[in-house]
């Protein structure tokens, strides 16, 4: 029987929309069950600001009465606006393992973005590309860390099958703090912090949204030339930090900014790989997922470096290293000896040179697909 594939409307579809993810993953102990309702939460048009720039429609794919995919067609203004193309996304893709399905929920996203002035369909992008993206093409014997993706390892297939290409690769880097302090790290970096008399400043939690609009400066300045980057607005940066100083909890000395002559030149945010506490959280609920916090959290030994940026004029003199070396003594001190930089472009080339310069093993590749349509 053919497949039929058809909007999602209403908040109980989009209920249906979210837990059908559920169905993909039985039995993968790798998979992290996201929570219900941050998930309703990044897909309200109500709650979420990027829908006051954007908008999205939601499918699900049926056959014979059963459902068999998902997938969101996303047109982000503001990225169309900032690099002048007609690039329209799909996100939130997960599909039983059949060309047939995928191809159907692939030509609906594409006819919808085509309907709205789109050329190409770009993905996965959930729902943008400050937030979960790309597909796991390498890496599939561990589970994805926070805010990253994990996918069943016939998808990029189903891409391939349906025609994408290749837009970009992204790479993920675990890092050892044994392998990491090294004595020439440790030269380095001194040299370093005295040639420009850098100074490290820990964020103040108290008093946020003085520190909030320093951070959204540094983080929209130091990413302004990235490949697809959009700066988020001043709603979508307070809705993210918002989130984030809750996962954050205890660990807020893994966020600092670094001052050169009193005037910050970069930043990092690092995050407790909280997946290693909701993966036990199998059903995505808010009350089992406190209960796994309560007794889990202690067992953290992985923190996920998710900012380390430097402003463009400013790189090339080191100030990274001082970074890296900052955050793994950092880590070291709440016990914790393991990180992971993600994601780097495959083609930043200082970026990927610090990482092997911190004898960082490069495990994970995640894959964004493009499209003519």
């Amino acid at each position: 029987m053919s497949v039929t594939v058809r909007p999602v409307s209403g908040n109980a579809e989009t209920k249906r929309f979210i837990k059908l993810q559920w169905k993909f993953y039985q039995g993968n102990a790798n998979w992290v069950p996201p929570l219900v309702m941050d998930r309703k939460k990044l897909l309200s048009r109500e709650k979420n600001p990027f829908y006051k720039h954007a908008e999205m429609q939601l499918f699900i794919a049926e056959r014979n009465g059963e459902d068999v995919g998902r997938i969101a067609a996303i047109v982000n203004r503001n990225h169309n606006e900032v690099h002048g193309d007609k690039i329209g996304f799909f996100g939130f893709f997960e599909c039983i393992n059949d060309q047939e399905v995928a191809d159907a929920l692939f030509d609906t996203a594409a006819q919808w973005l085509r309907e709205h002035g789109m050329d190409t369909m770009r993905g996965p992008l959930n729902p943008s590309i400050n937030d979960e993206l790309g597909m796991l093409i390498k890496g599939y014997d561990r589970p994805p860390v926070i805010l990253m993706t994990y996918n069943p390892e016939y998808y990029p297939a189903l891409c391939d099958g349906h025609g994408f290409h290749k837009s970009k690769d992204l790479y993920a880097y675990l890092l050892e703090n044994k392998k990491v302090i090294t004595e020439k790290l440790e030269r380095g970096q001194k040299l370093v912090r005295d040639r420009y008399k850098l100074k490290i400043r820990n964020v103040d939690f108290k008093n946020l949204e003085k520190d909030i609009v320093v951070l959204k400066d540094l983080y929209n300045r130091s990413w302004e030339m990235n490949w697809g980057a959009v700066a988020m607005t001043d709603e979508e940066f307070d809705f993210l930090a918002e989130d984030l100083v809750q996962v954050i909890g205890k660990f807020k000395d893994l966020v600092f900014m670094v001052e050169r002559d009193g005037e910050p030149v970069g930043f990092s945010l690092c995050l407790p790989d909280l997946n290693q506490v909701l993966r036990h959280n199998r059903g995505g609920g808010i009350v089992g997922a406190v209960w796994h916090m309560l007794t889990k959290t202690k067992n953290i030994d992985l923190v996920r470096i998710l900012v380390l940026g430097v402003l463009p004029e400013h790189r090339g003199k080191g100030i990274d290293a001082v970074m890296y070396h900052e955050v793994v003594h950092r880590a070291a001190a709440h016990g914790i000896y393991l990180g992971e930089a993600s994601w780097v472009l495959e083609d930043n080339e200082m970026m990927n040179r610090g990482a092997k310069l911190m004898n960082a093993d490069q495990y994970k590749t995640y894959r964004v697909y493009d499209i003519a349509i």
